[in-house]
């Protein structure tokens, strides 16, 4: 995806998010963050772009922390995320593509990789707010997009050191969209998981075969690996072993 794409994204799904949480209300709980309730949801991702926009208005070039949540709560609170929601989108607009900052995962540059990083952060707690409606609401995610964060979460996000998705017993599971044609092979063992995206086409990484296989649309494999879903909204072939370790310690945090 190009980055005007990505900003495309974020914009609207931080409009997604700002109104579901206004529906279900502050109070309301998240069942996909469990002992969060919507104003801890709003407050987290609130603060999540304001450090964002730092980085890409500031041009910081090395790491700096978070300004920290703010103690607001109900109509202000929602206003407090809309600003910050859209100060980031501006932010992102406007930087030239020769943007210099800090950026922890690899990317054509800083501002693609913070378009990105921010669309689908904004995403996945979209869904989050869209859970506090209950379970009439049914989460949409475009399958292009979905392939794009799939690609971020195995390549990207779980590449660093600091994954936990480890295990003595090595293995590799494939993941394996049905609506876009891509194709994951993720190696697992006492390392943080290798990852390698192919296509149909191309056929299976090298001949490689899967210990354990995912497929179904790239939506519900997006959300599954982000748990989101859990793992019967996909199919699981082949040894469940390597889908439950997933499942159990691929959990991100901030910190």
């Amino acid at each position: 995806m190009e980055i005007a794409e990505h900003i495309k994204s974020l914009a609207a799904e931080g409009q997604l998010l700002a109104d579901a949480a206004e529906r279900a209300g502050t109070g309301a709980p998240v069942p996909t963050c469990p002992g969060w309730h919507v104003r801890d949801l709003v407050r987290h991702t609130g603060m999540v772009h304001r450090w964002a926009t730092a980085f890409v208005a500031e041009g910081y070039t090395s790491y700096r922390p978070a300004a920290g949540e703010p103690d607001l709560d109900g109509a202000e609170l929602l206003g407090w995320f809309r600003e910050g929601h859209g100060r980031l989108v501006a932010a992102l607009t406007e930087a030239p593509d020769a943007l210099e900052c800090w950026a922890f995962l690899p990317a054509p540059s800083p501002r693609a990789f913070w378009a990105r990083r921010q669309a689908h952060e904004t995403a996945v707690h979209r869904v989050d707010a869209q859970a506090a409606l209950g379970d009439d609401v049914v989460p949409e995610v475009p399958a292009a997009f979905a392939a794009d964060g799939i690609d971020e979460l195995l390549c990207g996000m779980h590449a660093r050191d600091r994954s936990r998705v480890r295990t003595t017993e090595p293995a590799v599971l494939r993941v394996r969209p049905t609506d876009t044609g891509d194709v994951w092979t993720v190696r697992l063992s006492d390392r943080a998981p290798r990852a390698d995206r192919t296509t149909e086409a191309d056929g299976d990484l090298a001949g490689e075969a899967a210990d354990c296989e995912l497929s179904g649309p790239a939506a519900a494999l997006y959300l599954t690996l982000w748990n989101r879903l859990p793992l019967d909204a996909v199919t699981v072939s082949g040894d469940p072993r390597p889908a439950r370790l997933w499942r159990e310690t691929s959990g991100i945090t901030w910190s």
